[in-house]
């Protein structure tokens, strides 16, 4: 009886213990992931009125801005490998306890990531018109978005130091920090886009142009503030050390950022492919798409605060040298993006027409608008699977498999089906729906991936560094 006495109670508290440990984890993942979602909720309700302002120029400013911004972020692709690095690594020494190791390789990332960003300012500025070109758009159309790219260009650097730092801070599990100082940029840049584009408050008058520098000025005293505070030694994470630049640290960010530059690269390219597509059909549907992508990046930035959230987790867990827990955490993740975004997204379909209406006044781009929210409202599920699932492979050294995802997904599916379908002379309507078996494939793939446990072992190289 004695025996039996003492089992009860050890099963029990097994029992509490375990569901209090799911708890924390699910509370940790929270207060992870909301600061992220906030951040970059904040950011889609500034680009929101952002397309208002310059909406109130035309279809052709709307439709340069979409393409400017895209052509911006698909020349960062190397930056974003730095930065895929960056989350890695210092997810993964802070883990295992090494705060002298996570401080270094925020050094390295960030001298690597400006040295990038300086590089590629050049060809940005002297190439945008051919690279603006490649779109098919219209004469006045294009040389609008070759203006905008050239302005945006100037302020590659400031932009990597807001990626490089912001990636280090949220992969050692600080993402309020970047969220005070988004939440600032996003205030400054809102402002300057209004006093820029039309010419308010003493600002000369330069309509989209001045859309692209009140976002290089925003990026630019974010940059500020942060490498402030960080060689104050006010950030968790620490300044590196002399010998922080060594040919290891830069050869691991390699190991590990190469394929996510590969896969952005993949990825603009066929975004690109895409675009050029839907331009076929016209500016309507076309500015259609930039402004119904920014109605719904509400609902999207649930998903990259999980990916955020399961990227820093998986790496952390992995570092302190627990793969089931870290396998846990990205499931965990997985299930709060993809029920976060579906209530979003339906709390947004209903009002598709009058949130479209709000934003410009032309009929066929409201009607081409309403079609496309509809369309991507439905993908939300398998975009939370994406969103999250690839973070948690790329938080573990897995870089590879979202590069494959991405190339079978966007490239094979979504441009193939879409060039099959205009082949076919099939509506815009067709083209966009193009997008849903991307998301299908890409969802299926990574749910795979994560299942089978390979990435468990990616960074076996850095963990016997850090031993």
């Amino acid at each position: 009886m004695s025996s039996g006495s003492r089992a009860e109670p050890t099963e029990a508290s097994d029992q509490t213990e375990q569901t209090s440990q799911g708890e924390v984890v699910q509370l940790k993942i929270w207060e992870l992931a909301w600061p992220t979602i906030l951040s970059n909720l904040l950011f889609s309700v500034i680009g929101i009125i952002s397309i208002k302002i310059v909406g109130e120029l035309g279809s052709e400013a709307v439709a340069a801005v979409t393409t400017g911004h895209r052509i911006f972020f698909a020349v960062q692709a190397i930056l974003m490998a730095v930065s895929t690095g960056t989350t890695a690594m210092v997810a993964r020494a802070w883990g295992a306890n090494n705060p002298r190791e996570a401080a270094n390789v925020t050094s390295a990332s960030l001298w690597t990531g400006n040295l990038v960003a300086l590089a590629l300012t050049a060809p940005c500025f002297f190439f945008a018109l051919p690279i603006a070109s490649i779109f098919g758009l219209n004469e006045a159309t294009t040389q609008l978005t070759a203006d905008f790219i050239r302005y945006l260009s100037i302020f590659n650097v400031a932009f990597s130091v807001n990626m490089i730092l912001g990636a280090a801070l949220r992969a050692a599990g600080d993402t309020r920090t970047p969220l005070w100082i988004g939440a600032f940029m996003n205030v400054v840049n809102v402002i300057l886009v209004y006093a820029l584009v039309y010419g308010e408050w003493g600002f000369p008058e330069m309509g989209t142009n001045g859309a692209a520098l009140a976002s290089g000025f925003s990026f630019t005293v974010a940059a500020i503030v942060l490498l402030g505070l960080w060689y104050g030694k006010r950030l968790i994470v620490g300044v590196g050390g002399k010998g922080a630049f060594t040919l290891r640290r830069i050869s691991q960010l390699y190991q590990i950022g190469y394929p996510a530059a590969i896969e952005q690269f993949v990825f603009q390219i066929g975004f690109v492919g895409f675009l050029w597509l839907v331009a076929q059909y016209g500016t309507a549907p076309y500015a259609a798409y930039g402004i119904g992508v920014q109605i719904l990046s509400v609902s999207f930035v649930v998903g990259f605060g999980f990916s955020i959230a399961g990227a820093t987790l998986v790496g952390q867990y992995l570092g302190a040298g627990d793969p089931e827990g870290a396998r846990r955490q990205g499931w965990r993740a997985t299930r709060l993006a993809i029920f976060s975004m579906m209530i979003l997204s339906a709390l947004i379909l209903p009002f598709a027409h009058e949130l479209a209406s709000a934003l410009i006044n032309e009929p066929d781009v409201i009607r081409y608008t309403v079609i496309f929210i509809y369309i991507l409202g439905a993908a939300q599920p398998l975009m939370g699977v994406e969103f999250s699932l690839s973070g948690c492979l790329r938080g573990a050294g897995d870089t590879r498999y979202p590069l494959l995802t991405t190339m079978v997904g966007l490239i094979g599916v979504r441009v193939g089906l879409a060039g099959l379908f205009m082949s076919m002379n099939l509506s815009v309507t067709w083209i966009f729906a193009a997008l849903l078996g991307d998301y299908l494939i890409k969802a299926l793939m990574l749910t795979h991936r994560f299942k089978s446990g390979r990435w468990k072992n990616k960074m076996k190289r850095f963990d016997q560094v850090l031993g």
